[in-house]
C-alpha cells in the first residue's frame, strides 16, 4: 500500500498544470498583503486565517474583475441571444479554488502562498459553501453555468440569495437534527450587490378593468435587490453573472401605522417583506404548498423579467433607454430556460407584462412567450409535482389567475377542436384540476406556454412522454425532447481529483479539459501495465486521505484496503438507502455465521440529508447509524466490515468522497430516477457502478457496456409488470431467509436494544406498503454484490474496468448537455472566441 506523500514531495512534484512565472508570484504576494492591509485592516500579528482566505479571496477577485466587465462589453457590442436560467436553486459549493482553475492561477497562487508560508489548502477549507439548493437540480444548475461560460454563451443565472441555504445537518445519538446555515455570517467576497438595479416585485391587490386594459392596483411592494456573482469559463477570459435577488422591505413599508404611533411595529414588519428570500426550503422531490414558497417563486420571476426586458430594450452599451421599441425580435434575442416547475410563474408573469403594459394583443403575446420559454422537468414521482391551490393564487397573484385561467381556455378551445366530445381528455389535459380545493398544474402550464420540453435522461424522456405528458405528447410530439444531464469536469476532476488529472494528462494531454470525449484515448492504455498501476495508485493515495479525513472530523477509523462502497444523496425511499443497509447486515450475518470464510473487506458509507419533515427518512438515517453502531463495535468483525453515516453531505464533502469510492451506489427502483448526476461523477474520478438501469445509468451503461457496471434488479418493464401483478412484500420474505433474518433483527430491537419496538414503522412500511419495492430487488443485488468482492481480489482487473469505464464517460460532461440545449432549444452557436484579457485590446478566435 503507497504511503501518502509528504508536503516536500508534493512540493518536488511539478504538475503538468504549469509552472508559475515569478513576476506573477511577486504580483500575487504584492495583491494578497494590500488586501489584509487596506481591505481587512490587519497585519501579519493579528490576522487570522480566515482573514487569510479574505485577503486571498480578494486577490483572485481582482483578476476576475477585469474579465467580468470585458465580457459584458463585449455582449453589448455583439448583442447575441441571451440565456436566462431560471432556477430557485444554485448549489454552488465554494467558489475559491474552481475560480482559480478556471482563470489559470492554481499554481501561482499556491507558489505565493507558500512563500509567504502559508498553506493554501486549510484556507480553502476556510469558505463556507454556498448551499443554495437541495442536491441533484441545484447542482446541475451550477454545472450549467460553469458550462455556459466555458462555451462562451451570453448566459445568466437567475435565482434567490438565500440568507439560509440547505440547512447543516448534525447526527446526535444516530437522529438528524438540523441547524441553520448562516454562510453569509462572515460576508460574501464572491458578490457585488446592485442596489441602483433595485427593482419593485407586487403582492396581494386587486384587478381593475379600464378604458386601457386590466390593471392591477392596491398592491404590497417588496424590493428585488440584486447581488451579482461571477462566473468564469475555463481559461478562456469569458465571465458570466448570476444574479440572486434579495428581498427588501420599501421604505415606506407599513408607514401608515405612524400615524397611530406604531412607529416601532411598522419597521418591525419589515421582515414579513424580507422573509421572501430568507431560507431555502428544504424539500427535494416533495411539494410542500406553503404561500412563502409562491412569494419566493413569483418574486424570482418578476425581479428576473423586468431585467430580461430592460436589457432587451436598451441593448446598447451604456445605453439605459430603450433602444427596441417592438417585440417581435424578442424570441430570437431571449432563451428563458425554466429548471423544473419552480420558475413556471415566468408564463403568465411574460403575459402580463406584454399585455398588460406593453399592450401586445394576446395572440401576439402568446406568440412571443411560448417561443422565448422552454421548461426542463426533473421529475416523475407524483408527489413533487407542484399543484397550487387557485384560492391561493386569487389572494397572491389575482391578475395572474385570470391569465392562467385564460390560457387554460384557450388550450382547452384547442384540444375540443382536435379531439371533440372528448371530455375526459380535456380534464386529463386541463390546467385546473377541479376538486377541494381547485388546483392549478403548474407543470401543464410550462408545457402549455413553453416551445420545448425536455426530460434529462433519455429513459426519463421516455416516461414523461408515454405517461406524465401522454396527451400533450399526442398533441405536440415535437415539443419534446431529452438532454441528458452532464456534470463540469473542471470541478469533479480537475478540482477535486488532481492526481489523476494527471495521470490522465500524461497520456493524452489536457484536451479532455474542455472537451470530455478525449478521455476514450485513454483505452488505448488499457493494458499498459504502468499506467494501470498509476490509476491504482492515485485511487489508493485519494482513500488514504479520506481515512484520515474520516478519523479526525467523525472519529471512525476504517480499512483503507477494504472496498469503498459509497450511496451519498438526498436520503429518500426511491432512492433506497435501505436496501444498501439490507445487504450490509446481510454481510454481517454470513460474518458471523462463518468467520473463517474468506471475506473481501467492505466499508459502507451512506450520506445524505433527510428533509426535515420527511418522517420516513429520518428513520432510515437513524436505521444506518444503528446497524453502525452494532457492526462497528463487534470485535468478531474488526475490520472486515463498517458501516459509517457521512454526516452533511454538502458540495465540499462530496468533492472529497468521490474521489475515493471504489463502488458507486445507484439502486433506484427503475423508472424513479429522473438522472442522477452523482453517478456521473463517480464513474469520472474512477469508481465502478452498481446500479439498476433507472436514469442516466441506462446510458452510462451503453457508454461503457454492460459488462462494465454492476447491473442488477428489475427494468423499468418489469416493475410495470409487478405493478399489474401486485407486489407482494411478503412472498419475498417468506421465500429468502437471510433477507427475512435481517428484516427480523431490525423489527424485534437487535439494532435497537434500548427500544425494541423504535424500526417496527420502517419494517411495517416494507412488507406492507413500499412503494418502492425493495424486496423485489434484494436478491439480485446481493447477489450482484458477490461479483464486485469476487472482481475487487483482482485488483488489476478492477482497475482496467475502472479505465474503460473512465474512458466512456465523455458523453457526461455538462459542456456536451449544454451545447445540446443551445442548439436545439436556444437557437444558439456556443462560441470559441477568446475574450481578450484586461490588458489587451484586440479579440482573437481560439484556434
Amino acid at each position: 500500500m503507497a504511503a501518502p506523500l509528504t508536503d516536500q514531495e508534493k512540493r518536488k512534484q511539478i504538475s503538468i498544470r504549469g509552472i508559475a512565472e515569478l513576476g506573477e508570484i511577486a504580483e500575487i504576494k504584492r495583491s494578497f498583503n494590500r488586501h489584509l492591509h487596506f481591505t481587512l485592516v490587519k497585519d501579519r500579528n493579528v490576522a487570522t486565517p480566515r482573514d487569510y482566505f479574505f485577503a486571498l479571496a480578494h486577490t483572485v477577485w481582482d483578476h476576475l474583475v477585469g474579465r467580468w466587465i470585458r465580457t459584458q462589453q463585449y455582449y453589448y457590442e455583439k448583442d447575441p441571444k441571451r440565456v436566462y436560467y431560471l432556477s430557485l436553486e444554485f448549489y454552488m459549493g465554494r467558489a475559491l479554488q474552481n475560480t482559480m482553475i478556471n482563470l489559470g492561477l492554481q499554481s501561482t497562487c499556491d507558489e505565493a502562498l507558500y512563500q509567504l508560508g502559508l498553506d493554501i489548502e486549510e484556507l480553502e477549507e476556510i469558505e463556507e459553501d454556498a448551499g443554495l439548493g437541495n442536491g441533484g437540480l441545484g447542482r446541475l444548475a451550477a454545472c450549467f453555468l460553469d458550462s455556459m461560460a466555458t462555451l462562451g454563451l451570453a448566459a445568466y443565472g437567475y435565482g434567490i440569495r438565500y440568507e439560509y441555504g440547505i440547512f447543516n445537518q448534525k447526527i446526535s445519538s444516530g437522529w438528524q437534527v438540523e441547524e441553520a446555515d448562516d454562510w453569509l455570517r462572515y460576508g460574501n467576497p464572491w458578490e457585488k450587490a446592485r442596489p441602483e438595479y433595485m427593482l419593485p416585485v407586487h403582492f396581494y391587490g386587486r384587478v381593475e378593468r379600464t378604458e386601457s386594459g386590466m390593471k392591477w392596483t392596491h398592491t404590497q411592494v417588496v424590493l428585488a435587490m440584486p447581488y451579482d456573482t461571477p462566473v468564469p469559463g475555463y481559461r478562456n477570459n469569458t465571465v458570466n453573472t448570476m444574479r440572486l435577488w434579495s428581498a427588501k422591505a420599501p421604505n415606506d413599508f407599513n408607514l401608515q401605522n405612524f400615524n397611530t404611533g406604531g412607529y416601532i411595529q411598522a419597521v418591525l414588519d419589515r421582515n414579513l417583506a424580507e422573509n421572501i428570500s430568507r431560507v431555502l426550503y428544504p424539500n427535494d422531490n416533495f411539494f410542500e404548498g406553503k404561500e412563502l414558497r409562491l412569494k419566493q417563486e413569483y418574486f424570482v420571476v418578476a425581479a428576473t423579467l423586468q431585467d430580461v426586458i430592460r436589457r432587451f430594450k436598451s441593448s446598447k452599451l451604456g445605453c439605459r433607454d430603450p433602444i427596441r421599441k417592438s417585440f417581435d425580435s424578442f424570441p430570437e434575442k431571449v432563451a428563458i430556460q425554466l429548471n423544473d416547475t419552480h420558475p413556471a410563474l415566468a408564463i403568465p408573469e411574460l403575459m402580463r407584462i406584454l399585455v398588460d403594459i406593453e399592450k401586445l394583443d394576446w395572440d401576439k403575446a402568446w406568440d412571443v412567450t411560448c417561443r422565448t420559454c422552454a421548461y426542463t422537468n426533473h421529475t416523475v414521482l407524483p408527489e413533487a409535482l407542484e399543484r397550487w391551490p387557485v384560492s391561493l393564487f386569487e389572494q397572491l397573484l389575482p391578475r395572474h389567475l385570470q391569465i392562467i385561467y385564460e390560457i387554460n381556455q384557450r388550450h382547452l378551445d384547442r384540444i375540443e377542436v382536435l379531439f371533440p366530445g372528448d371530455e375526459d381528455r380535456r380534464r386529463r389535459m386541463s390546467l385546473i384540476e377541479e376538486g377541494d380545493p381547485k388546483r392549478i398544474n403548474m407543470a401543464h402550464l410550462c408545457v402549455v406556454g413553453s416551445h420545448a420540453v425536455n426530460g434529462v435522461a433519455q429513459i426519463h424522456s421516455d416516461i414523461v412522454k408515454n405517461t406524465v405528458f401522454k396527451d400533450f405528447h399526442q398533441v405536440e410530439p415535437d415539443k419534446f425532447q431529452n438532454k441528458t444531464n452532464g456534470i463540469t469536469p473542471r470541478r469533479w476532476l480537475l478540482l477535486c481529483n488532481p492526481g489523476l488529472t494527471d495521470v490522465i494528462s500524461e497520456r493524452i494531454g489536457e484536451d479532455f479539459f474542455t472537451d470530455l470525449n478525449q478521455l476514450k484515448n485513454v483505452l488505448q492504455f488499457i493494458d499498459e501495465e504502468s499506467f494501470i498501476r498509476d490509476v491504482a495508485r492515485v485511487k489508493q493515495e485519494n482513500k488514504l486521505k479520506f481515512v484520515s479525513f474520516l478519523e479526525k472530523v467523525q472519529q471512525v477509523k476504517v480499512n483503507p484496503d477494504s472496498i469503498f462502497d459509497i450511496q451519498v444523496k438526498r436520503i429518500h425511499e426511491y432512492k433506497r438507502q435501505v436496501l444498501n443497509c439490507l445487504h450490509a447486515i446481510t454481510l454481517y450475518n454470513r460474518l458471523k455465521l462463518h468467520p473463517d470464510k474468506p471475506f473481501v473487506p467492505r466499508t459502507v458509507i451512506i450520506g445524505g440529508k433527510a428533509a426535515p419533515g420527511y418522517h420516513m427518512a429520518k428513520m432510515i438515517i437513524k436505521l444506518i447509524t444503528s446497524v453502525g453502531q452494532v457492526i462497528n463495535n463487534d470485535p468478531a468483525v474488526g475490520d472486515k466490515l463498517k458501516v459509517v453515516f457521512l454526516e452533511n453531505y454538502r458540495v465540499s464533502l462530496a468533492e472529497r468522497v468521490i474521489p475515493a469510492a471504489d463502488l458507486s451506489e445507484q439502486i433506484s427502483t427503475a423508472g424513479t430516477e429522473a438522472s442522477g448526476t452523482g453517478n456521473m461523477k463517480f464513474m469520472l474520478n474512477g469508481a465502478l457502478t452498481i446500479g439498476t438501469m433507472d436514469g442516466a445509468t441506462v446510458e452510462m451503461a451503453e457508454e461503457a457496456g454492460e459488462e462494465n457496471l454492476f447491473i442488477f434488479g428489475m427494468r423499468v418493464s418489469d416493475v410495470e409488470e409487478l405493478d399489474r401483478r401486485g407486489y407482494v412484500a411478503t412472498e419475498f420474505y417468506n421465500r429468502l431467509p437471510e433477507l427475512k433474518l435481517a428484516v427480523d433483527q431490525i423489527r424485534t430491537g437487535f439494532f435497537s436494544p434500548a427500544e425494541p419496538e423504535l424500526f417496527k414503522g420502517l419494517t411495517e412500511m416494507l412488507l406492507y406498503h413500499d412503494r418502492f419495492k425493495v424486496f423485489a430487488d434484494y436478491e439480485d443485488y446481493v447477489r450482484c454484490q458477490e461479483r464486485v468482492s469476487e472482481l475487487y481480489a483482482n485488483p488489476r482487473e478492477w482497475t482496467r474496468m475502472v479505465i474503460r469505464n473512465i474512458g466512456a464517460s465523455g458523453k457526461f460532461s455538462s459542456d456536451r448537455t449544454i451545447s445540446q440545449y443551445a442548439r436545439e432549444i436556444w437557437g444558439v452557436e456556443p462560441s470559441d472566441v477568446k475574450i481578450p484579457p484586461p490588458n489587451e485590446l484586440k479579440f482573437e478566435s481560439q484556434t
